[in-house]
């Protein structure tokens, strides 16, 4: 077994519903975990949760329309499971991704509004996906070269009335996500 090490990059995207997409600059996101090779096969990869961390969606990292998201507006984003397989020879990357992502709005000192948690599931792959709403080609990790994972997942609504209509859900999500995958000692270690 080896360390591996997740490393998220500036060229990424999020859409949610109908919306337009958000330019999202994850650099300095990362997971760090373990890598088991079961000999010429791909590699099993296991992130903790605890040891992933993933930029928020604020003003400094998103673009919405051309524009920086407001100040006060951030969304969180807590993983829950990271797992998933890379096959050296091809580069091809594959994880199983659960996260909450927590909405949080700002307005002025005195008041402060958390929605509640989205929920989002889906598996990032440098393959091409396809779901209702999404088509989207991903790139594949060859060498020292960033790939691009992308995924779509179902929103469930949340529960409250207000919010779940503002987001149009349920719906798909699109995740777009650069990044950059690491093992100490190599492929082969």
């Amino acid at each position: 077994m080896a360390e591996c090490q997740l490393t998220t990059l500036a060229g990424c995207e999020l859409v949610i519903g109908r919306y337009p997409r958000f330019r999202y600059n994850a650099r300095g996101g990362c997971a760090v975990g373990q890598a088991k090779s079961t000999g010429s096969g791909p590699i099993a990869l296991h992130f903790a949760a605890e040891t992933t961390t993933i930029p928020a969606l604020s003003g400094h990292t998103t673009r919405f329309l051309g524009l920086p998201l407001p100040p006060g507006l951030s969304v969180a984003i807590q993983p829950i499971r990271l797992s998933g397989t890379w096959e050296p020879a091809t580069g091809e990357l594959a994880l199983e991704f659960c996260s909450q992502f927590r909405f949080q709005a700002g307005f002025g000192p005195s008041f402060r509004y958390c929605a509640p948690d989205l929920l989002v599931n889906t598996r990032l792959s440098t393959e091409t996906i396809q779901s209702r709403r999404h088509r989207r080609q991903g790139i594949r990790l060859q060498g020292t070269n960033p790939g691009v994972l992308v995924g779509a997942a179902v929103i469930e609504p949340t529960g409250e009335a207000w919010f779940d209509r503002f987001l149009g859900l349920p719906d798909e999500a699109l995740a777009v996500l650069e990044c950059q995958l690491s093992l100490a000692g190599g492929p082969d270690a």
